[in-house]
Parts: structure tokens; C-alpha cells; sequence
């Protein structure tokens, strides 16, 4: 079990000068209020002590009625990968395009949530993702696929913040940003659809860090409505067990509820379309059932660079419990479950 994460109210810097984790980042946030630069590492820049570790990722998920749209931008150091996904939910097709940048060419991601524009410009790909006064405006164009889709920030909506600490020099900071309506298009292959705002849901997934050369980890998000108030998942394991940090909370309405325990989660690598289960080992926070309707599987391995993803689409059930302890409904709320092994 973790307790006593600090709830932190004002800006902080994420590193000191020294590009060394400021240990009074450490706690999580119902706001963005971290300055999430990160500084040029100050010892010998070689693969076992500091370069290519920092990396730096927005990645906004999309689940419409009859789709699924994930859009990823992401700085490795080393190289940037940039993918655009679409899933046609009633007849399984994806659409899938990926590019990998050396040097991260053609990148741009701000050193602050919402300070300014993100892109990715490739061969094969061009995503951008922009700060609107409704929220923030998602776009992205592939040969086959053409995105353009808000996902609103409904006033007083919180999400969550948390910097993860593997130490001074190893470190995270993660936004979960779930339960954001949606409104816009996506086009495949000519073929336009629409993203209604009713009943289409967006998520990010922020992150700025420097990481371990390995690393697995779990993520749960879900968003709907459910009896009548407006719900969101988040959840996360493996990663940061034993930090003293955790990645999970509940949202009603737009406010945020944190979950300071670590979770036990259950699933069958054999067969990923199986239920999985989620709870804290009291059973006093959460008790989730997931079940998949698709499975998104994706591994690359360049030898000493591996990655395997495991991303299920589904519906979440079960509860969770707000800052008073009294438990919420979860049922219906559509999202995914993950399991992610990376060597980078």
C-alpha cells in the first residue's frame, strides 16, 4: 500500500538546474502546475549514464461510438515514433501508420502542458495537436486517414498529475487527463464519419521523464456516463510500485478523487480478450472488472530497443471509492486496459 502522497497546489519546477529531479516535484496534481523543462544531463552523456533516457510523449486516445482514434507523438531522444491508429469497431479493420525519426527530426513537443502547439512531421505521417478555447484540437493526416476532433475541456475539469521517482537522476511526470467529450471527424478512406458529442470520449496521456533502460508497466483508463454523472477511470501498476507514487484516481463530474494504493491486477497473457481484473488489495478503493472487445497488439525488437503493447479495448464494471469512501458506479465506462514492456 502507498500513503501520504502530497497533493501539491503551486508551481513547481520538476528538475533543478543540475537536470536532477527537484525532490519538491514529488506529490501529485488535480491541475497542471509542474514547469516540466528538462535540462541538458550534467554526467558523461553515454547509454548507461544519461543519454537517451529523457523522453518526452503526448499520446490522445479517442472513443467514439463507432471508433477508435489514437494519435501518439513521442521523443525518445534518439529517435522520435509517431503513429496514427484507427479501429473501425464494427468490423475490426485498423488502420495503422507509424514513423520513426532519427534524431527526433520534424518534432516539436512544448515543455509545458498547453504552453503551445505539438507536432510530428514525417514521410508518411503529420499529426498536430493545438490548445483551442474549448480545449484542445486534435488533427492528424495519413494517406488513408484524415482526423480532426476537439476534445472539449468542460469548466472546472480536473486531471491527474503525478511525478514518479525512481531516483534523482530517473524519474516520470505523467497527466491523465480522461473524460474529455469529443466532437469532430474521422475520415477513412474517403469515407467520413462523424465523432459525435454525444457518447465520444478523449484521453491523454502526457509524459515527460527520464527513464530506465527497462521497464513494464499496466494503464486503465475508462470514461462515461453512469447513472447520470459523468465518470472517469484511471488507473496504473508495475511501473511505479515501491516509489511511494501512484497513478490512480476516480473522476465524477470533473473532480478528482485520489487513490493512494497499489494495485493488484489480474489477466490472462495467453488469451488478452479474457476479463482482467483491477483491485487494491483491501478492496477499499477499487474492485474493476474489464472486458475486452479488441485487442491492439504491437512489438518491435532492434535488439538492444524492444518493445511488446498489449492495448485492450472495452468496457470497464465494478466501483470505485471517492475521497469520502463512498463507492461509484463504473459500469458501461469505455476505455482499454494495457500491458506494455519496453527496452529503450
Amino acid at each position: 500500500m502507498t500513503a501520504g502522497e502530497r497533493e501539491i497546489l503551486e508551481p513547481v519546477d520538476l528538475c533543478r538546474p543540475d537536470g536532477r529531479l527537484d525532490p519538491r516535484a514529488v506529490g501529485w496534481t488535480r491541475h497542471p502546475v509542474h514547469r516540466t523543462a528538462l535540462p541538458p544531463t550534467p554526467w558523461p552523456r553515454s547509454p548507461l549514464r544519461g543519454w537517451g533516457r529523457a523522453k518526452r510523449w503526448e499520446y490522445w486516445a479517442t472513443v467514439t461510438p463507432t471508433h477508435v482514434i489514437a494519435l501518439t507523438v513521442a521523443n525518445l531522444d534518439y529517435a522520435a515514433q509517431h503513429q496514427v491508429w484507427v479501429l473501425d469497431r464494427s468490423t475490426g479493420l485498423e488502420v495503422d501508420t507509424v514513423a520513426v525519426v532519427p534524431l527526433a527530426r520534424g518534432t516539436t513537443l512544448p515543455d509545458n502542458l498547453g504552453d503551445g502547439p505539438t507536432r510530428a512531421l514525417a514521410r508518411n505521417l503529420a499529426i498536430a495537436f493545438d490548445p483551442v478555447p474549448a480545449g484542445t484540437r486534435l488533427r492528424a493526416r495519413t494517406d488513408r486517414v484524415s482526423v480532426d476532433v476537439v476534445a472539449v475541456e468542460p469548466p472546472g475539469h480536473e486531471s491527474l498529475g503525478v511525478v514518479v521517482p525512481w531516483g534523482d537522476r530517473l524519474f516520470q511526470y505523467t497527466v491523465k487527463d480522461v473524460a474529455r467529450p469529443a466532437r469532430g471527424t474521422v475520415t477513412v478512406d474517403g469515407t467520413v464519419h462523424p465523432v459525435p458529442d454525444d457518447g465520444s470520449w478523449a484521453v491523454l496521456d502526457l509524459g515527460r521523464g527520464r527513464w530506465p533502460y527497462s521497464m513494464r508497466w499496466n494503464w486503465g483508463a475508462g470514461s462515461g456516463v453512469v447513472d447520470g454523472h459523468v465518470v472517469g477511470v484511471q488507473i496504473g501498476g508495475a511501473w511505479t510500485d515501491g516509489t511511494g507514487s501512484t497513478e490512480n484516481a476516480l473522476l465524477v463530474d470533473g473532480r478528482l478523487h485520489k487513490i493512494s494504493a497499489d494495485l493488484v491486477w489480474t489477466y490472462d497473457r495467453s488469451d488478452w480478450l479474457a476479463p482482467w481484473r483491477v483491485h487494491d488489495p483491501a478492496r477499499a478503493s477499487v474492485d474493476l472488472t474489464f472486458t475486452p472487445f479488441h485487442e491492439r497488439a504491437a512489438r518491435t525488437d532492434l535488439l538492444l530497443i524492444a518493445a511488446e503493447t498489449h492495448q485492450c479495448f472495452g468496457t470497464w464494471s465494478g466501483a470505485m471509492a471517492d475521497d469520502a469512501g463512498t463507492w461509484v458506479g463504473v459500469d458501461g465506462a469505455v476505455g482499454w486496459a494495457e500491458e506494455a514492456r519496453n527496452r529503450w
